[in-house]
């Protein structure tokens, strides 16, 4: 397996992909609309879940005192596999756990429960994910409540509520994969334990393409993978890129991602292969210089798309 970097787009229209405490579109100090990497995590995670592949950081339910709560960490980890014994379980059958869970294997983890206190950096790495469209309001709808309100005795209407979106944003986040991350549980965890394989990297690229857009909730619907680049590197490469995010545009009036600044960069020989996924129906596209080494998808049928820029 070797080095991976990319960048995945999100579409919003009429959502709110990730809000901050107060319900707004998460922003930095000076007003930039953007995503954290655990927005983009968590509909992976929640499509895995579903599927019944182990997921460990995800929230689970438990009844206390007649009342409904989330698990902690430990509870949670005994739902997946059994309880930590603190004089007998070993800190290479919980490592050996956690690479079971499909969420660890590729983001890695922070345990810290039951004299056990683990860290591992997961091989794929996601960047916050900044809003490319000019143009983006925010949207707050009024809402009527069917209900009185229980707080007040005198109360004599039902309450209101307000619901907050975007009109529309477009979120760029890029990421990398390494797979060496992994090469110093190998020998601890012996020849069972083969680190992260391509399968791995396959299954990460396959709910990357449309965990978004199946992750319909109130608030997420109108939220959808609209774009994805999947770049390679060459077999025991030494060469690194950055955050190839920062490299592309976004024309806000034409609806078109500008790949052409990052053109220069992954002419490189050390690159392998390239994936480019977008909706050609909906969104267009200024294509890196032709190459055999460059093949581009539809996101919606995943079938390679034919023609030029």
């Amino acid at each position: 397996m070797n080095r991976v970097y990319g960048i995945i787009g999100i579409g919003v229209k009429m959502a709110n992909w990730n809000a901050d405490f107060t319900g707004r579109p998460k922003s930095t100090t000076n007003g930039e609309i953007f995503g954290s990497d655990k927005a983009l995590k968590y509909p992976m995670k929640k499509m895995w879940n579903e599927e019944g592949e182990k997921v460990l950081f995800i929230k689970s339910w438990k009844e206390d005192n007649s009342t409904i709560v989330p698990k902690n960490l430990g509870e949670r980890y005994a739902e997946l596999f059994s309880e930590i014994d603190k004089k007998k379980t070993t800190t290479k059958e919980v490592l050996t756990n956690l690479f079971q869970c499909i969420d660890v294997k590729n983001f890695g983890a922070t345990f810290a429960e039951e004299g056990q206190n683990i860290s591992i950096t997961g091989a794929v790495q996601i960047g916050q994910g900044f809003n490319k469209f000019d143009n983006t309001n925010i949207e707050i709808q009024d809402i009527l409540s069917p209900f009185q309100d229980s707080t007040k005795s005198d109360a004599k209407q039902s309450t209101l509520g307000t619901k907050t979106t975007v009109d529309e944003a477009h979120y760029f986040y890029g990421f990398s994969i390494n797979p060496h991350n992994y090469d110093e549980y190998k020998e601890f965890l012996g020849e069972d334990f083969k680190g992260y394989t391509n399968d791995d990297f396959k299954e990460f690229k396959r709910v990357a393409l449309v965990s978004a857009t199946s992750f319909a909730t109130n608030s997420k619907f109108g939220a959808y993978n609209e774009f994805a680049m999947f770049v390679e590197t060459n077999d025991n490469s030494k060469f690194y890129l950055p955050d190839l995010s920062e490299y592309i545009k976004y024309d806000s009036e034409a609806r078109k991602i500008d790949l052409s600044k990052i053109d220069q960069i992954l002419k490189m020989d050390e690159i392998k292969s390239i994936e480019i996924y977008y909706n050609p129906t909906t969104t267009g596209i200024v294509k890196l210089d032709k190459s055999e080494k460059i093949n581009y998808f539809n996101i919606i049928t995943m079938k390679e798309e034919n023609g030029s820029n």
